[in-house]
């Protein structure tokens, strides 16, 4: 008589369960839509993504920014510039014959720069260069030079009130006056204070961008000024 076929899904009396029942279990536990599990692997994938689209949109913010000049990286360049941006000492009045200045106009208003050039030259102060030039400086009028020109340029700015001293890295005693879009006249010349005194320096909030634009060098656009 043949032998019954032993059922191998049977070990000692005890039902064995096969791998693929066990797979079909585990995807139906994880399918489930109530599944903690998935939940919590749906989470996590969405605070992972949340970062990420975070830190691209950040990078790009930064990117702008440093494009756009808002953002200053440091330089080895920046930190030998850094000296004092206004000079502590007291000026003498320089008679202005001996004061070699040049006018720049940085507004919409044509003919300005050789009108105040004029002005300056009945004072008697040598003027060499006169057309426009770009600043985006608000405020009365910049008055820049070097190390050098500094008295000279005390001097100058007596004669113009409310303008603003910029030192730049010029080493002659040169000064330039840039005239910016707050400027109205120059000070009549029997009320120029002519008393020691000292260089009256930026204010931060007469600037557009930020004080990393110090020095600002002016260029002379071809022009009647």
């Amino acid at each position: 008589m043949a032998r019954k076929p032993k059922d191998v899904t049977v070990l000692h009396g005890h039902r064995v369960v096969t791998g693929s029942e066990i797979r079909a279990t585990f995807v139906e536990q994880d399918d489930a839509p109530d599944n903690p599990v998935r939940k919590r692997r749906r989470i996590l994938h969405g605070v992972v993504l949340v970062l990420l689209v975070g830190l691209i949109a950040a990078a790009i913010i930064v990117a702008l920014a440093i494009m756009n000049g808002q953002i200053k990286l440091p330089t080895t360049e920046r930190s030998r510039a850094a000296a004092p941006l206004c000079p502590d000492a007291t000026y003498d009045y320089t008679p202005p014959d001996k004061i070699n200045l040049n006018v720049f106009n940085s507004t919409n208003r044509p003919g300005l720069a050789q009108s105040v050039a004029d002005e300056f030259a009945a004072r008697h102060f040598i003027v060499g260069a006169v057309g426009n030039t770009t600043s985006s400086y608000r405020g009365v009028a910049l008055i820049v030079s070097g190390a050098a020109g500094q008295p000279a340029a005390f001097t100058v700015q007596r004669n113009l009130a409310g303008s603003d001293y910029l030192q730049d890295a010029r080493t002659d005693p040169s000064v330039d006056v840039i005239l910016t879009g707050d400027y109205k006249e120059l000070a009549r010349p029997e009320l120029v204070d002519q008393t020691p005194g000292k260089l009256s320096c930026p204010r931060g909030d007469r600037r557009i961008v930020d004080d990393s634009a110090v020095p600002i060098v002016p260029t002379a656009v071809p022009s009647g000024g």
